[in-house]
């Protein structure tokens, strides 16, 4: 006999998907608005503060100004593509739940992901090799499609954990079989049926 193994299935009745959609939700937007502060921090005179979120985003972007959008003459935290890729990612998180079922961690297909990754890969490439001139534009519209695919496969990893890190309770956990060790000398001092009855003398 089999013992029922504990399994939460994908349709099960559970707020977990929801709050970790939550909390991704918060911490991504808290983090992408940090793009905006830094120019609005730098603009009001808190030098500190915005030295301190370029610093924070400058290993993840060259921030070069002629490629960065600006608040008052103060440059984001970012260039406009990875601008693009940041928001992109943000706001179709926050919609997400509106898209698809958060109890579905099931990923799409891999092409999808490198179809929006082709457009961005073309706007750099026409630049680099000087067919052309990209504008903030192109950089900000292929960063946001970019960013809005990925969403579709880094929320189902997040749903698919929120079920893994369901806690077991004693009741549904399965009986475990135990096992004792017995020693030789109990084994050859215990009574056995086949020893010799005694019998009455008449």
């Amino acid at each position: 006999m089999f013992s029922e193994a504990r399994y939460v299935p994908q349709v099960v009745k559970t707020r977990r998907p929801l709050v970790f959609w939550a909390i991704s939700a918060t911490f991504v937007t808290l983090l992408v608005s940090l793009i905006i502060v830094a120019p609005l921090a730098e603009a009001v005179g808190q030098m500190d503060l915005a030295d301190g979120i370029y610093r924070a985003f400058a290993p993840f972007c060259h921030q070069l100004p002629e490629r960065s959008y600006f608040i008052d003459e103060h440059k984001f935290a970012v260039c406009s593509r990875c601008t693009g890729i940041y928001f992109g990612f943000a706001f179709t998180l926050l919609l997400y739940p509106l898209v698809r079922s958060l109890r579905n961690a099931a990923f799409p297909a891999r092409y999808w992901l490198l179809l929006a990754t082709l457009p961005l890969a073309i706007d750099f490439s026409l630049t680099f090799f000087g067919i052309w001139e990209n504008t903030h534009t192109s950089r900000l519209l292929t960063g946001v499609l970019l960013g809005g695919t990925a969403v579709f496969y880094v929320m189902p990893g997040i749903i698919d954990l929120s079920f893994k890190t369901r806690r077991r309770t004693p009741a549904t956990e399965p009986p475990r079989a135990t096992f004792t060790l017995v020693s030789p000398e109990s084994i050859a001092s215990a009574p056995s049926d086949y020893r010799p009855k005694n019998v009455q003398k008449v």
